[in-house]
């Protein structure tokens, strides 16, 4: 045996493009994008994508040279999710909710090549380049049009997207990847727990990723694909690749509101969406919302989605898969795979078994939850805190440029440490109960803020709920809770304080709320609760007495 090596035929690079390859040959007439009046079919989709890719090569974009991509979940956006690595270069799809300077920041960090430009974004996309020093060097630009709105190409862009597809050469030979482990896409870190870090993935990890995300999710051939996941967040979880692999149809829309939503469910037949918690609270609680006329299978990520939140959801007729995932892993890599007989249960025992976060899909080598200092996994009792790690082909290759902040979580034990706080329950399904820098210490007990928050969500009044830690004299710390109210309900912070102290441990009771009438988010739709500690912190220390209960 021992004579049996790699060899070319055994060997090839595994890369996510040729999944398009074969969608044009399998769904060549089948329609892959539709977008307001414009719908394109597999075999004009790969065809467009070869033109683009001939196009980009020919600004002398090199190997591994980065082009950016700042635009909305438009066409454009979803077939430069393969014409740039088909160019051979690496994606880099940048948050068009980032402010002027910190794109400015992100570009010049990533070392943008060229970069691609919404219309809508373009005065914003300008004014991040004037904030370039003089000698730094400046992407090129091409400019994304858009019939609804005509904004006119001006000097400072060289063509725009559509002119690359007309004169690009659709037999183009495309770049295939020397090695699998190739980078093909760098995204930056949302920036909610620090800094904005440039998260790069191989072939090889988005090519797993995208087809373990369908199989855990259980996706047909041929779905229809509504985007409101927008694809700068983590390449929309792998699922543009993904969807290439099933023969999907892409509805693509600009923007989108509750109203949209069911619209689009009901005239395109939408089978799948992907959403962060943050729409599934904004699906069941709008005027908008209604039973649905057929099943739509929703998966949600991001942030732990609290047990009211998918039991509303679910009494509408949506069917949610709750999955778990960073930008560090290119999409979902743990699941709250459903067990049949859980369906036997009361509907509320089942939206709180699939608020738990999981087991690990079958593309990841191993996950476990384990005491961050001595790297031992914790007990399996559902109480006991620990830092999930991971391992597997998904995992980043690292973060671009920064040996000392990959060493940290990439370490020698064969880890990745991802600085989340979860519990792994007896059946071995694990749950998050916190980031590390969230979980608040009061009288000497950790206390899971998302505990408390999944208490807040099921009062009839809240709309949005978190709880931070706030100073206090004598514990040192207390839960203090942010909500908005949802208008069909009324609640003072009396009110609230009074119904948390009904449903938890006197130590985990909110000792402040503050009612407001919308929480801060960062631009992919998390609560900004670094923003809310300052807040707490603000306000001074709390004087909780001395003789409180700690039941």
């Amino acid at each position: 045996m021992d004579e049996l090596k790699p060899t070319p035929p055994n060997s090839s690079p595994l890369t996510p493009i040729t999944f398009l390859e074969r969608a044009a040959t399998i769904y060549g007439d089948c329609p892959s994008i539709v977008y307001n009046n414009t719908t394109h079919n597999w075999s004009q989709t790969h065809s467009r994508c070869l033109k683009v890719a001939s196009s980009i090569a020919s600004f002398g974009i090199q190997r591994n040279h980065v082009v950016s991509v700042v635009a909305p979940n438009i066409p454009a956006m979803y077939e430069l999710h393969f014409a740039v690595p088909m160019a051979g270069a690496v994606l880099n799809t940048i948050n068009l909710r980032l402010d002027a300077r910190t794109i400015s920041v992100l570009l010049r960090h990533s070392e943008s090549k060229l970069l691609f430009v919404d219309c809508q974004s373009k005065s914003l996309i300008l004014e991040a380049l004037s904030l370039f020093p003089p000698e730094f060097h400046r992407p090129v630009l091409v400019l994304i049009e858009d019939e609804e709105f005509p904004i006119p190409k001006t000097d400072e862009f060289i063509t725009t997207y559509e002119e690359l597809v007309e004169r690009g050469d659709s037999g183009f030979n495309w770049i295939r990847p020397k090695s699998e482990f190739d980078p093909i896409a760098m995204n930056y870190t949302s920036g909610t727990t620090s800094a904005p870090k440039g998260v790069v993935h191989s072939h090889r990890g988005i090519f797993v990723v995208s087809l373990d995300s369908l199989i855990e999710w259980s996706v047909p051939k041929q779905p229809v694909y509504l985007w409101t996941l927008p694809m700068f967040h983590a390449n929309g979880w792998s699922y543009p690749w993904g969807m290439a692999a099933v023969g999907g149809t892409n509805i693509c829309l600009r923007k989108f509101d509750a109203g949209i939503i069911y619209d689009s469910i009901n005239k395109h037949g939408v089978t799948h969406i992907c959403a962060a918690p943050v729409v599934l609270n904004m699906l069941s609680n709008s005027p908008d919302s209604k039973p649905l006329k057929h099943p739509v299978y929703i998966m949600t990520a991001g942030s732990p989605p609290p047990a009211a939140v998918l039991f509303r959801t679910e009494s509408l007729g949506f069917v949610v898969h709750h999955g778990y995932g960073l930008t560090e892993t290119g999409g979902l890599v743990i699941s709250c795979t459903w067990k049949n007989h859980w369906n036997k249960f009361p509907a509320n025992e089942r939206a709180r078994l699939k608020s738990r976060q999981g087991v690990r899909t079958l593309g990841m080598a191993d996950v476990d939850v384990v005491d961050p200092e001595s790297g031992v996994s914790v007990k399996r009792d559902g109480s006991t805190l620990g830092e999930i790690v991971l391992k597997g082909a998904c995992v980043m290759l690292g973060y671009f440029k920064d040996p000392e902040g990959t060493s940290k979580c990439m370490k020698d034990d064969g880890w990745f440490y991802t600085g989340d706080v979860a519990v792994m329950h007896p059946d071995g399904y694990l749950e998050i109960k916190d980031r590390s820098k969230d979980v608040i210490i009061s009288g000497g007990e950790n206390l899971s803020s998302v505990e408390v928050e999944s208490v807040l969500y099921t009062h009839p009044a809240i709309n949005e709920a978190a709880v931070v830690a706030r100073p206090d004299e004598f514990w040192g710390e207390t839960p203090c809770a942010f909500a908005s109210l949802n208008g069909k309900h009324k609640a003072s912070e009396k009110d609230i304080i009074e119904f948390c102290r009904a449903k938890l441990p006197h130590y985990m009771v909110p000792k402040t709320v503050i009612i407001k009438q919308e929480l801060p988010k960062t631009s992919t739709g998390k609560i900004q609760k670094f923003v809310l500690r300052d807040i707490a912190k603000s306000m001074g220390k709390s004087n909780s007495s001395k003789k409180m209960s700690r039941m």
